[in-house]
């Protein structure tokens, strides 16, 4: 992966890490769904406006990633709602790397060598290892949310690694997706809330919309990088956004920041350097 394709993706990670902190500080889950989409709607919808469209080979693909990343944020808020900041959030966050290499290796072709999938694997071992550093995670605490959604990125990962690669424009796919994935999340999560739900989001409007434009960026650069470098390596560098977790975590949540979960994290670098030097 090229260096400046890299300090994209750490970027994004930095991003995305942020936009989930602002998902669980909301109180209404709900409303943090409908939020964090009504921005990516707007975004999308001025993306739409101005970008040239997809080309038409992208666009079913488009739309399996939209009811995909649908059930993954709300799926996402939902675990939130249960569980500790420190463990859904590694746990979601580290099984997509395994998923996304095994599958695209096997079903896209691509090639990685010895030492990057070495990397892969440990990186994906530590962060899964986070989940467990503060001991046997209790019974109800989200975590099977968690890999539920955990499962929801590495399918909308490859499904997105194939869409962009067949749009000619990976930005236009990205506004398109948020515009339609936006208003989806806000129906349901309506539905889902009922009388109330403006008022709602309305006192957690300033948080949510930022929140929301941070997972604009954070994604859409991802989505960039995905067509610059394979699918494996981009879904690994992101993976640092646990590095940037485990700071917020602490700072915001007041979550302990423990040797275990300071030898996992370093353990997590040590493999995505190792895929990126391999």
């Amino acid at each position: 992966m090229a260096a400046p394709v890299l300090l994209m993706v750490l970027a994004a990670a930095a991003a995305h890490a942020s936009w989930n902190a602002i998902a669980k500080v909301i109180p209404d889950q709900r409303a943090a769904a409908g939020l964090l989409s009504a921005a990516g709607a707007g975004a999308g919808a001025v993306g739409a406006l101005v970008l040239p469209a997809p080309d038409h080979g992208s666009w079913p693909f488009i739309a399996v990633s939209c009811f995909l990343q649908s059930g993954y944020l709300l799926l996402l808020v939902r675990a939130y709602r249960y569980g500790a900041f420190s463990q859904v959030y590694p746990l979601a966050r580290g099984l997509p790397p395994l998923l996304v290499t095994v599958a695209s290796v096997g079903l896209l072709g691509e090639r990685l060598t010895g030492g990057q999938l070495a990397g892969v694997v440990l990186v994906s071992l530590a962060l899964t290892a986070l989940v467990f550093s503060g001991g046997r995670p209790r019974s109800g605490s989200g975590l099977g949310l968690a890999v539920g959604t955990g499962v929801l990125i590495a399918t909308y990962t490859l499904v997105d690694g194939m869409g962009v690669r067949q749009s000619g424009h990976p930005l236009s796919y990205a506004m398109w997706l948020f515009l339609l994935q936006g208003v989806l999340v806000l129906a349901v999560s309506r539905a889902m809330f009922g009388p109330g739900f403006g008022q709602e989001m309305a006192r957690s409007a300033k948080l949510g919309l930022l929140g929301g434009f941070l997972a604009v960026a954070a994604y859409a650069t991802v989505v960039w990088a995905q067509s610059r470098a394979p699918l494996a390596l981009v879904s690994t560098a992101r993976e640092t956004s646990l590095l940037f977790a485990c700071v917020i975590g602490a700072m915001i949540f007041g979550e302990r920041f423990s040797v275990i979960r300071l030898v996992a994290t370093s353990a997590a670098v040590a493999g995505i350097v190792l895929v990126q030097t391999s």
